[in-house]
């Protein structure tokens, strides 16, 4: 049984257990590498949008790369700033990502609707995620403890890094609900897959299409890499 914390309502969790990704789909995409760029193209040919850049959403680890279904938390700026003292005095933290680590199923992705400068995640929490078994986190807000992240092995996608803790700053209002991440939108269950180029957000109910697609684009391209290599005129080489 999936045990909490206590560190937000019951109410505030929208799901207790994350959809699961179509039978077989994760494997198949971590055959093509996790590859961003060729899954992009797929989405691209059936007219789905979710990306994010890796310029933006630069991977904590280089060469990382993951895929999972999206655990989403939502945080927000706590409206009393002007308490900060006071709750860090009293170690009132309202940050409780770690709600959504408990209610993780091994190979998750947790997703954070963060706050801009300051952190939304930092080396504690990503170790007990990592405990948990999820895959990596993706952040739009900062994240810190950099080193400690890196050295466990956690990989983390996200828009900043800042060494201003969040515990007295941030509020986490909902697990397990819809969230946006500069303008794309990620719901419980939806697949990421991220690599050094960037964040794919991927609808399961589109998986198998875009997958496909994919699968069939990665073998012409190990062909035209073959050709290339063994000196085929560009003229020559096999047509997309």
């Amino acid at each position: 049984m999936k045990r909490l914390t206590g560190k937000i309502d019951a109410d505030r969790i929208r799901m207790m257990e994350t959809p699961r990704p179509p039978e077989g789909i994760i494997d198949r995409i971590k055959a093509l590498g996790c590859d961003t760029s060729l899954i992009s193209d797929a989405m691209d040919d059936l007219g789905i949008g979710g990306r994010l850049a890796g310029s933006h959403y630069r991977p904590t680890i280089a060469g990382a790369g993951i895929v999972g279904p999206a655990l989403t938390v939502r945080n927000v700026i706590s409206p009393r700033l002007d308490t900060v003292p006071e709750r860090a005095k009293a170690k009132r933290n309202g940050m409780a990502e770690m709600e959504a680590h408990n209610l993780a199923t091994p190979g998750d992705v947790v997703v954070i609707e963060g706050v801009p400068g300051l952190s939304n995640m930092g080396g504690i929490s990503a170790l007990i995620a990592q405990r948990h078994g999820v895959a990596g986190a993706v952040i739009q807000g900062g994240i810190r403890d950099v080193a400690h992240s890196r050295a466990d092995g956690f990989p983390i996608w996200s828009s900043e890094i800042s060494p201003i803790t969040g515990k007295w700053r941030l509020d986490t209002v909902e697990i397990n609900g819809p969230v946006s991440l500069h303008g794309q939108h990620v719901r419980p269950g939806d697949l990421i897959i991220a690599d050094d180029t960037g964040v794919c957000i991927l609808p399961p109910e589109f998986a198998d299409a875009v997958v496909s697609r994919a699968e069939a684009q990665f073998a012409l391209e190990a062909k035209r890499i073959e050709a290339v290599k063994a000196g085929v005129h560009v003229a020559d080489l096999p047509k997309w």
